[in-house]
């Protein structure tokens, strides 16, 4: 018989969505990890950079452990930000300015994961005040939420700009089809989308 162990079955959903965001940026130029392919502008990095301040957000200022001490960065939801700031990276912020703030993100909110118990209770400073209140629980969900949704993102948009796909460097969970099959298959789906439109 197998223990449950609801906090470690919900941190191991969530770190497979932020290992899959930044597995998405390996081997693409700066300009590639920040080009906006959708027209709302999405791109890879501003992916990774959203998550980062997801995260430092819910499982941080929500508990009273605010990641952010006197001087958070201008994007930061309490210094009025340009809207969607935390969608993008600034020319001046780095590949690794924004990995490396979404590891020390993960590695503050794996402390509060850790620290409190799913029942513990948080408030959310920018939700209205009627639906702050909320549990470790509520806000693990919520997270791996937003996380898993943004990885599935990343994986069109990486797609998209050089065709690689896949759920994870060790798992690609793809049908096996060389670049024929593939091209095949997608043709098929163009003509049943046409059919069925008449």
């Amino acid at each position: 018989m197998i223990e449950p162990n609801p906090k470690a079955d919900l941190l191991r959903y969530l770190q497979e969505g932020r290992d899959a965001l930044i597995w998405k940026l390996d081997g693409l130029s700066e300009y590639d990890i920040r080009r906006p392919l959708t027209p709302t502008g999405t791109n890879l990095l501003g992916l990774v950079k959203h998550v980062a301040s997801v995260e430092l957000g819910y499982f941080g200022d929500t508990f009273g452990r605010p990641f952010f001490g006197e001087k958070p960065p201008p994007w930061w939801y309490t210094e009025d930000p340009e809207l969607n700031s935390d969608m993008w990276a600034t020319a001046d912020e780095s590949r690794e300015d924004i990995v490396g703030l979404y590891r020390r993100a993960w590695e503050h909110s794996d402390s509060t994961i850790a620290t409190l118990a799913l029942d513990a209770v948080g408030h959310v400073p920018w939700w209205p005040e009627e639906r702050r209140e909320v549990t470790l629980h509520h806000i693990l969900v919520r997270v791996i939420s937003d996380t898993q949704r943004h990885a599935g993102h990343a994986d069109i948009v990486r797609e998209l700009i050089d065709g690689a796909v896949g759920y994870s460097q060790d798992k690609d969970n793809m049908p096996p089809g060389d670049q024929a099959w593939w091209e095949d298959y997608r043709s098929r789906l163009e003509r049943v989308a046409q059919d069925a439109n008449g």
